[in-house]
């Protein structure tokens, strides 16, 4: 997944479910320059409250790129 300055979105990382907070997660990584990781997860309960099949965690690093 590529995210720009302006917040145009490339490609995916999970299939919609956390998109947006990493957006917003990758949005600061570009105003800071610092390369950071980050974590998203639900329960097997929690995802089948937000109506998802199955639960789990997806452990993302992300940084800024300059080219």
């Amino acid at each position: 997944m590529a995210v720009a300055e302006d917040g145009e979105v490339a490609g995916s990382v999970s299939g919609g479910c956390v998109e947006g907070a990493v957006v917003v997660e990758a949005l600061e990584v570009l105003a800071t320059g610092e390369r950071r990781m980050v974590a998203f997860g639900y329960s097997d309960d929690e995802a089948f409250a937000v109506g998802l099949t199955c639960g789990g965690t997806i452990h993302l690093f992300l940084e800024p790129l300059d080219w």
